[in-house]
């Protein structure tokens, strides 16, 4: 399908984009009277950074500086770039990013790209790409794991996106219910969303509080083709929706989100584990991944599509091939039960129990404070340029915790809460 690119704004509902503009300025961000706020979006998401921006500026904010992508120009890139310049990237863009963030700037990215853009370019050249880009990232992603500033993630219904989800439809009606998905997920169809996230995250409390009060060490995770023990780090802690950052403002980094999530060892996982859902990574679509791992290092890895990326994301670093994150959310969450597949991480992996491939959340570990790689090592931490979710859990899948004595506790049964 040959889609043009330009905002059908009239498809979209004013009122939803405002409700969602206005959540994320005050529920995700927090943010402060005074401090910048540096935006990342699809040129195509215009409507919604203009809103972002209005309630911002009447948050108090600074300075709002939006940087926007574009897929033809991207794409440009494949059909007619140099070979050797996919092993290049911006690394000056991502410095000031992260200069940016050192002088207590928010981050928001509003995500929404159509998932299968590189399906048909070169495999190694999306890559390598995807690798440089990593590596020239880190300044900025350092400082988004380490929770150094408030962050928020949320989407805008791409015309390609709309059009990946529901083939069959119009795009225009597609592009319409891929809206009214989102506002759904993201509660902003509810008569006071602010509220409702308030409710939202006493709910995602009480269950981060009763994981860190069991203290597990090792969660197990079984069901069709899984068999997968994952090690917590030493120190680890739940967390779930709210989360205060070190600059002291609390945010809500993901919008939606339905998830619990911590910090895995990154050497003691071991079994084998199979993917539920598809990965969109990057332009590419990522399915049926199957991966065994030892010693926490993943040893084989297969996909049934796009094997070719995957494999090079495993070989991005040392720690690709080791967890970063774990995450549990019940099958019976609002994403999960709407029935629709996303094609999206921010969606999919609130859908289901996931984990990530690479580097860890060093905010997840009871000790507070600015921690070196040795010190995040120490406590089982892993370190990468990369930090990739995908997804495991569904209605077939068991989790118990087992503790300190060997003692299992059930956890999830047929993917809900025990």
């Amino acid at each position: 399908m040959n889609i043009k690119n330009e905002a059908q704004t009239h498809i979209v509902d004013p009122e939803g984009i405002d409700k969602l503009a206005e959540l994320a300025v005050k529920v995700g961000l927090g943010l402060q009277p005074g401090q910048d706020l540096l935006l990342t979006a699809p040129i195509e998401a215009l409507p919604l950074v203009r809103r972002v921006a209005v309630h911002a500026y009447k948050a108090g904010a600074g300075l709002v500086t939006p940087f926007y992508s574009d897929p033809e120009v991207t794409l440009a890139r494949y059909r007619h770039g140099a070979d050797d310049a996919f092993d290049h990237a911006a690394d000056w863009l991502y410095n000031g990013m992260g200069e940016a963030f050192d002088k207590n700037t928010a981050r928001m990215a509003i995500v929404g790209d159509d998932p299968m853009l590189l399906a048909q370019q070169d495999p190694d050249k999306v890559g390598r790409a995807n690798k440089a880009n990593s590596i020239a990232y880190t300044p900025a992603r350092q400082r988004i794991t380490e929770f150094d500033i408030n962050w928020n993630l949320i989407s805008w219904p791409s015309l390609a996106w709309a059009a990946q989800m529901f083939p069959e439809l119009p795009i225009e009606i597609a592009q319409s219910n891929l809206a009214k998905a989102i506002f759904s997920a993201s509660r902003v169809d509810t008569p006071d969303p602010m509220k409702a996230w308030e409710e939202h995250n006493k709910a995602l409390r009480l269950r981060s509080d009763w994981l860190n009060g069991k203290n597990f060490k090792t969660l197990h995770f079984v069901g069709p083709g899984t068999d997968l023990h994952v090690g917590l780090a030493d120190q680890h802690e739940w967390m779930g929706g709210a989360s205060l950052a070190k600059n002291g403002i609390t945010c809500n980094p993901n919008i939606p989100s339905e998830e619990v999530f911590t910090t895995p060892h990154a050497l003691k996982v071991e079994g084998y584990v199979c993917s539920t859902k598809p990965l969109s990574h990057q332009g590419t679509l990522i399915d049926d991944i199957r991966v065994r791992f030892e010693g926490g290092r993943i040893v084989e890895a297969k996909a049934s599509k796009g094997e070719q990326v995957l494999l090079k994301v495993l070989d991005s670093d040392e720690g690709a091939r080791r967890l970063g994150e774990v995450a549990l959310v019940p099958h019976s969450s609002p994403i999960s039960q709407s029935g629709l597949l996303f094609y999206n991480t921010l969606f999919d992996e609130n859908a289901a129990c996931h984990i990530a491939l690479g580097q860890c959340y060093t905010k997840c570990f009871k000790q507070e404070g600015n921690f070196t790689a040795d010190q995040v090592r120490g406590f089982g931490g892993n370190t990468s340029v990369i930090h990739i979710d995908w997804m495991i859990g569904s209605d077939k899948v068991d989790i118990d915790g087992i503790d300190s004595e060997g003692n299992s506790v059930p956890v999830f049964r047929k993917g809900e809460w025990a």
